[in-house]
C-alpha cells in the first residue's frame, strides 16, 4: 500500500486515538510489525497558540516514522496553519480528522460533525493540502454520514468527491455514522460500495476490527486498500504481526495469544515509553488504562485489571508485574530497562 509517495510494507495502520496513541503506543507496535501509525487528534487552536501545547503536540523521534499528524479544528484557514506546522516539523503525512463522534467535538463543530456542513468540511481540506508542502501526503478520516439519512449519506459522498479532487492522497471511512459513535455494528458492505466507487484511490477501512482475523475478512470483503486499526490495537500490539502472518497465507489457527513474557516485555517496554514522553506521575495515571486492556491476554485477566486499576507509579506498575507476570523467570524487567526507569526517575 502508497500514502502519496511513501509505500509501506503492509497495509495496516495504527489509528489516532483519544487519549492513547501517543508516542509509546506508536513504538511499541512499530516493534511488533505495525508499519505505519496515526496520532490522536490534534487541536489546531492548541497548536497555534505555541507553548506547551505545541511541545506536546509536536512528539516523534527518529523510530517513530512513517507517522501521520492529525489535525482536528473548524476554521479552514487555521487548520491550514496548522498543517504546516505538523510537516515543518517532521510529519510524513497530515491528516484531516472529519470523523471523531463526541459530544464536546460537535459543541464546537469540529470533526465527524463537520460532515453535515459539506462547505466546511471541503474547505477546511482544500486549504490544508493548498498549505502543505506538495511532498508532504494529506489524507482525511471520516465516517459513513452524519446518521442514516439519505441526505447525510449524500453529502458524504460529496465531501469525498471533492477532497479527492483537492489531491489527497487516501481517504479511511469509518463505517459506522457520527450518531452511532462506537455504538452497533459497522456496516462494512459500505465500504465495498466506497471502494467500487474510487478503484483507483486509497481507501482504508476502519470499524470492529479487533482481532488479525477480523483485519483479513475486511480486505477481503470490502476490497480496500488498508485497514485503519483502532481500539483492536490498544493493548494489542501484537495484531500487526498476527495479521501479516495471515495476509501471507499462514493457517489462522496456528495464532496464538501473546504468552505471559511477551506481555511481561511489552508491558515494561510501553511503561518506559510512556516516561520518557509524559514523565512518571502522568505515565501512571495513562498506563492504566492500557494495563487494563493487556490484561485482557493474561489467563488471570480479571485480578490484574484490578491490580492494574491501582497503579499510579513506575513502582506500581513494577509490583504489578513481579506479581502477575513473572512466569517463574527471576526478575520481571529486562535489567537495561529498570535502569533507564529508575535513572529517569531519580529513584
Amino acid at each position: 500500500m502508497k500514502i502519496g509517495t511513501i509505500e509501506l510494507s503492509s497495509p495496516l495502520v495504527q489509528a489516532g486515538l483519544a487519549g492513547y496513541s501517543d508516542r509509546a503506543m506508536r513504538l511499541v507496535a512499530r516493534r511488533r510489525g505495525c508499519p505505519y501509525a496515526v496520532t490522536e487528534a490534534l487541536l489546531d487552536v492548541i497548536m497555534l497558540n505555541g507553548g506547551e501545547g505545541l511541545r506536546k503536540s509536536v512528539d516523534i523521534n527518529d523510530e517513530d516514522h512513517p507517522v501521520a499528524g492529525q489535525i482536528i479544528g473548524s476554521d479552514p484557514a487555521q487548520m491550514a496553519r496548522a498543517g504546516v506546522i505538523l510537516a515543518n516539523a517532521g510529519y510524513d503525512v497530515v491528516d484531516v480528522n472529519l470523523a471523531c463522534p463526541v459530544k464536546k467535538i460537535r459543541n464546537k463543530a469540529r470533526g465527524g460533525h463537520l460532515l453535515s456542513d459539506v462547505q466546511t468540511a471541503i474547505a477546511i481540506v482544500r486549504s490544508v493540502r493548498e498549505a502543505v508542502p506538495t511532498n508532504v501526503p494529506v489524507t482525511v478520516k471520516l465516517r459513513r454520514g452524519y446518521d442514516e439519512s439519505a441526505e447525510a449519506t449524500e453529502a458524504f459522498w460529496s465531501i469525498l468527491e471533492a477532497v479527492f479532487g483537492c489531491g489527497i492522497a487516501a481517504a479511511a471511512v469509518h463505517a459506522r455514522t457520527v450518531e452511532q459513535k462506537y455504538a452497533g455494528v459497522a456496516h462494512w458492505p459500505f465500504l465495498k460500495d466506497v471502494k467500487q466507487r474510487y478503484p483507483d484511490r486509497v481507501i482504508l477501512g476502519s470499524g470492529d476490527v479487533f482481532d488479525a482475523p477480523s483485519v483479513v475478512r475486511m480486505l477481503r470483503e470490502t476490497s480496500v486498500d488498508g485497514i485503519w486499526i483502532a481500539r483492536g490495537a490498544i493493548g494489542n500490539p501484537w495484531i500487526f504481526a498476527d495479521a501479516q502472518r495471515l495476509l501471507k497465507g499462514e493457517d489462522g489457527t496456528m495464532l496464538r495469544p501473546p504468552d505471559v513474557l511477551m506481555q511481561r516485555d511489552a508491558l515494561a517496554e510501553h511503561f518506559m515509553e510512556a516516561m520518557r514522553v509524559h514523565g512518571e506521575q502522568l505515565a501512571g495515571r495513562r498506563m492504566r488504562k492500557m494495563g487494563i486492556r493487556y490484561a485482557r491476554f493474561h489467563p488471570h485477566g480479571d485480578e490484574v485489571k484490578k491490580a492494574f486499576i491501582e497503579v499510579v507509579s513506575l513502582r506500581d506498575w513494577q509490583r504489578v508485574l513481579d506479581q502477575w507476570y513473572a512466569n517463574d523467570v527471576p526478575g520481571v524487567w529486562p535489567a537495561k530497562a529498570t535502569v533507564d526507569l529508575v535513572n529517569e526517575c531519580g529513584q
